[in-house]
């Protein structure tokens, strides 16, 4: 079968197609005849830095969609030529994937495999910050980073949903903004740097947000804390500006009463991946019901991985991009 590996770490050009072993799957697992897999901004990290790689070579992706090809032992409730799409801990850049059972879903009715690789990573992630973690109220303000990215396309949708009084979102250029209003932003925020906490508190009349949500880390993540109002609750679900951990105590939350959590998918699924599966079905069922839609802006044959990442790397992306592998 072919792969795409990384070999050595670096840009786009060190994602190789190579020939592989066809995987089998052990006990627990399922292995997958991949129709689509989805690109996420962990993958850029892993092909760069090594993020959550265990040892080269890798074959990244984390999400994909496609049909049963083999089950392992132990394995129920899922039958060989059944579609489905599952969350990976890697090895989704393949003709074939083994994923563990736990996190390989039956594709809802009415989803074709396209749409269905969208949503493994980016749907549950975004549920969870708006409904699990970060406990959106009808009425609260939401203020959100990478408003135009694949999660915070569903995150805007789910917000509104839900009953925000104003959904705010910051992105890198106008482009992104004109596409982050169309779904679901009420205001758009067009910076590169951390003086949206000044717009947010101009928009806000001084209150600031209930909940702010952030993949960058770093100072945005500070700015993201001086953003909140009284009560208000922050959660850091990403580290895309690869700063080092920023520390919070006692004196950043006591004033206003505010709060600070987390999340992350990919770790859920190593440490409560039956709480992971029910959030998962919840929030596949806002696609079912058409709550949320998250549109694939860009397509790539397996091959041309190095162009997916190049694309997303270079930020300029909005929504969903796919590799294409087969159907």
């Amino acid at each position: 079968m072919r792969a795409v590996e990384i070999q050595e770490y670096g840009g786009p050009e060190v994602l190789k197609v190579v020939e592989a072993e066809v995987p089998e799957p052990g006990p627990g697992q399922l292995s997958i005849d991949v129709a689509y897999t989805g690109v996420n901004f962990a993958d850029l990290k892993a092909r760069a830095e090594g993020y959550r790689v265990p040892a080269l070579p890798f074959v990244p992706g984390l999400e994909v969609s496609g049909r049963v090809r083999a089950l392992g032992e132990g394995v129920t409730g899922l039958a060989v030529g059944q579609e489905v799409a599952a969350l990976t801990q890697g090895g989704a850049y393949a003709d074939v994937v083994v994923a563990d059972a736990v996190t390989v879903f039956p594709l809802p009715p009415g989803v074709d495999l396209r749409t269905g690789a969208t949503l493994p990573t980016v749907l549950p992630t975004a549920y969870a910050l708006i409904h699990t973690v970060g406990r959106l109220q009808p009425g609260e303000t939401v203020l959100v980073q990478g408003a135009a990215g694949g999660v915070g396309t569903v995150l805007g949708q789910l917000a509104s949903a839900a009953g925000a009084k104003a959904v705010y979102g910051v992105v890198s250029s106008a482009a992104k903004a004109t596409y982050a209003r169309n779904h679901g932003y009420d205001e758009v925020f067009v910076t590169s740097s951390i003086s949206f906490a000044r717009e947010v508190r101009e928009a806000t009349d001084g209150r600031g947000v209930d909940l702010a949500l952030d993949p960058v880390s770093g100072e945005t993540l500070r700015a993201s804390l001086t953003s909140l109002a009284p009560f208000g609750r922050l959660v850091s679900f990403g580290n895309a500006s690869g700063a080092e951990p920023w520390q919070v105590g006692q004196p950043d939350l006591y004033p206003l009463a505010l709060s600070v959590s987390g999340f992350s998918i990919l770790t859920l699924a190593q440490t409560a991946p039956a709480e992971l599966r029910a959030l998962t079905e919840r929030a596949f069922r806002t696609v079912v019901d058409g709550v949320v839609s998250l549109p694939v802006t860009a397509e790539f044959g397996l091959a041309e991985a190095h162009e997916a990442h190049r694309l997303m790397g270079a930020r300029t992306s909005t929504g969903k991009l796919l590799l294409r592998v087969g159907e």
